[in-house]
């Protein structure tokens, strides 16, 4: 019989805090493009221009912030961010209001919350650290990827009816307020939180700044996780706009199903993010990051069968839903084992790196796909992501791994 595992308070407010910006990003997903499509009738490369460079510059502007966080306490930082995602996307519906809404401040606003998301995971991560105990982080990690999938599964559909129903900015109030919501949950923490470490040496501006991606390529696991993270996440990204393309321009599907195609594989985020502690217990946690790292690499590639009708659909939903239920496995037990081997005094600017990394490894492999397909065809680019894919296992399996 399967029970629930208590992870004391301190946890509770914090995952409460998780999973109500969770929802909120949810609800609020895309809402910033919706905003300018709707609002500014700003065109494809508007879009894309707001989407990638919110990421890119973001991302920039997070580099010093992994340093900044590390020495100090992560509560603060927390709420901090928290407070200015809020304020940011409130001001979006504020200024739609007075009709004076512009896309410049719609580039400042992604820019904001992109580099203010950076920042809270690094503090968060460090302070989950903190106060969790090294054999239960994988409980908790699991816990953060289901609430992830159920505010995928429940967010988007529920965003699209609210700006049907009541207008192109509510999804973007509904956001702000999450945030609000977290860093309150935040605030109600009565624990006093660990003293930050304490600096070992001196002050160094740059060597601090990349001291996480030293960090990260000196280690002899973790570097190796880390290229496979970024280039399987660069991928996998890059071909939802090139599926885009070729199910609804090329091959005709309905909105409805394109829809579907994308909610109902989320269902495996819940059921691999719930089995991802018993399949280590029955497997070890090495083999599980090997296992499911090289298995999830190996779906995208199908997505280059897809054919017009319901079958093409039932290809689309099994890939996603075989890719997805892989990841919510792998993902939470990485998490905990990237937390359980990363010094203290290195946890804030480890997480910065990484996640910076990530939103520019993204940011660029998806430009570049972009390109790809525009001289051979979506769905040969398709075909070109999955074979680079099946090629990332070859980080993990390498001889000496741990």
């Amino acid at each position: 019989m399967w029970r629930r595992t208590s992870l004391g308070g301190t946890f509770g407010w914090l995952w409460a805090a998780y999973a109500v910006s969770a929802y909120g990003t949810g609800l609020g997903f895309g809402a910033l493009s919706v905003v300018a499509i709707t609002v500014l009738h700003a065109g494809s490369a508007e879009v894309a221009v707001l989407s990638s460079s919110g990421l890119a510059i973001g991302a920039l502007l997070a580099v010093p912030l992994g340093p900044w966080t590390e020495f100090r306490a992560k509560r603060p930082v927390m709420i901090a961010t928290d407070v200015a995602r809020f304020a940011v996307l409130a001001s979006v519906p504020l200024v739609y209001w007075l009709g004076a809404l512009s896309f410049a401040q719609l580039l400042v606003v992604a820019i904001v919350t992109a580099a203010a998301k950076i920042a809270f995971a690094a503090a968060s991560g460090a302070y989950l650290r903190t106060v969790v105990p090294a054999d239960r982080l994988l409980v908790a990690t699991s816990r953060f990827e289901s609430t992830t999938w159920s505010a995928t599964i429940v967010g988007p559909p529920l965003g699209g009816a609210a700006i049907g129903l009541l207008g192109p900015v509510t999804t973007v109030v509904l956001d702000a307020v999450s945030y609000l919501l977290s860093a309150l949950g935040i605030t109600a923490i009565r624990e006093p939180e660990r003293p930050p470490p304490a600096r070992t040496a001196p002050a160094r501006r740059w060597g601090d700044v990349v001291e996480g991606w030293r960090y990260l390529l000196a280690h002899r696991t973790l570097r190796r996780f880390f290229v496979n993270v970024m280039l399987v996440n660069g991928l996998i990204m890059a071909t939802e706009p090139l599926l885009s393309v070729l199910m609804l321009s090329e091959l005709g599907f309905p909105v409805w199903q394109y829809g579907l195609a994308f909610a109902v594989p989320c269902v495996g985020g819940l059921v691999g993010s719930r089995l991802a502690r018993r399949v280590v217990r029955r497997l070890g946690e090495r083999a599980v990051l090997r296992v499911f790292g090289t298995v999830r690499a190996c779906w995208p590639v199908g997505l280059v069968f897809i054919q017009p009708g319901v079958a093409g659909l039932v290809v689309v939903i099994v890939t996603e839903l075989g890719l997805i239920a892989c990841i919510s496995l792998f993902n939470p037990v990485l998490v905990a084992y990237r937390l359980r081997n990363t010094d203290e005094d290195r946890q804030a600017r480890v997480l910065t790196a990484w996640s910076i990394t990530s939103s520019v490894s993204i940011a660029s492999i998806t430009v570049l796909w972009g390109l790809l397909a525009q001289v051979t065809g979506p769905r040969a680019a398709l075909a070109l992501a999955g074979v680079a894919l099946l090629a990332t296992p070859l980080l993990l399996l390498r001889r000496g791994q741990g």
